[in-house]
């Protein structure tokens, strides 16, 4: 039987008509865009015609846009860069303890070099209280770090909300968009951010390129030095392939994406039923409306997600504990413990998120699937005997 794909969440398929669009500019357009002869100024077209694109779709200009090799360089770039730019007017960042590690990383190195971290707390969906954040500021905050929506747990944050909080007191305002660009509606004067970061590989785009928007006027100090590209922000030959791909990438998506919302608000809300019915001591995480199209976040009760996950490999079908950056460690999800869940049931957590590719079959077999798997752990569970 046809394997089934449920970990978009983690990476997409680089679409053909993306891999079509970028294939020219690995051999027969091959100039680097900082040369002047006409091999170069070709591409440095496609790039700045790539940026006007992208740019056009996040309702920003162009020169806004810088591109880098992914998420996490963005987000680096975006904490990083703000916290030493503005290190004279102040040393105190405020985020959220369901970042993804790429924000939290280089918030515990700041700490290391006197900047003072604050991690609000979240409730029990997942969500950041504006009024927390409002008290959390004080003279010294110069960035605020919440994501869009969590990668694990699918939650959308009230990030306009926030953002306004941190716009009336001359706050940088910083969101990971990594798990957003190209899967929601949005611009980044609706989400009122000062810098956002995104990634191809999430949208059906090639992996090894991202970009970081950087509204104009906002300081950052360049954490990669060298050459002149991208305005001077961040040095390197610039990944054209990548760049052209990613703009492709970001075209589609906008053609796609009412019908793909709809698509996958339905089939998720079935699983989501489905689980709840077919299995006992199932309990959806995250918010349960609030969230992200394409994610079923579950834990289940006397059953270890390992051995749930690798029973549905076996039988073809794909899906994750949780984030794929933290997939080695035997620790629970830190996403997971931020919102309150016991060690234990956080241990009994899967993540399925679906995309473009997607089909009402494929949710009809998962569903067809999953709670025999589970059963026949239970069965080997004393836990569950005693219930």
């Amino acid at each position: 039987m046809k394997p089934v794909y449920f970990d978009y969440a983690a990476t997409t398929p680089c679409d053909p008509e993306v891999v079509a669009a970028m294939l020219p500019y690995f051999s027969e357009r091959f100039g680097n865009p900082s040369s002047m002869h006409a091999f170069g100024q070709e591409t440095k077209g496609a790039v700045e015609e790539a940026r006007e694109g992208i740019a056009a779709f996040l309702g920003a200009a162009p020169g806004e846009i810088v591109f880098t090799s992914g998420g996490t360089e963005s987000n680096n770039m975006a904490v990083k860069g703000v916290a030493y730019a503005r290190r004279g007017k102040g040393n105190h960042i405020i985020t959220s303890p369901i970042e993804h590690h790429a924000v939290l990383e280089p918030c515990h190195f700041l700490e290391k070099d006197g900047f003072e971290v604050t991690i609000l707390p979240v409730d029990g969906d997942g969500l950041v209280d504006p009024d927390d954040v409002r008290r959390a500021i004080t003279d010294k905050t110069i960035l605020i770090s919440i994501m869009h929506a969590n990668n694990e747990i699918g939650t959308i944050q009230p990030l306009a909300e926030i953002g306004k909080i941190a716009r009336e007191h001359g706050i940088y305002m910083h969101t990971d968009a990594v798990q957003t660009l190209g899967h929601l509606p949005f611009s980044v004067d609706d989400l009122n951010v000062d810098l956002l970061s995104a990634s191809a590989h999430k949208l059906y785009g090639p992996k090894g390129i991202g970009l970081l928007y950087v509204r104009k006027g906002t300081r950052l100090t360049p954490f990669m030095h060298g050459g002149e590209q991208e305005n001077r922000r961040r040095a390197s030959t610039h990944n054209v392939p990548g760049i052209v791909g990613f703009a492709k990438a970001v075209e589609m998506a906008q053609a796609s994406l009412e019908k793909e919302v709809r698509d996958l608000t339905a089939w998720r809300d079935k699983l989501i039923r489905g689980f709840q019915e077919k299995m006992d001591q199932v309990k959806l995480n995250g918010h349960p409306t609030q969230r992200l199209p394409n994610n079923v976040n579950i834990s289940i009760a006397h059953v270890e997600g390992e051995g749930m996950l690798l029973s549905l490999d076996m039988l073809g079908i794909a899906c994750s504990t949780g984030s794929a950056c933290s997939s080695a460690s035997l620790a629970p999800s830190h996403v997971l413990m931020a919102v309150g869940l016991p060690h234990e049931l956080a241990h009994g957590s899967l993540r399925f998120s679906m995309g473009r590719p997607t089909m009402a079959g494929d949710v009809d077999r998962l569903l067809e699937v999953l709670p025999p798997v589970v059963a026949k752990l239970r069965a080997m569970s004393p836990l569950y005997q005693k219930t």
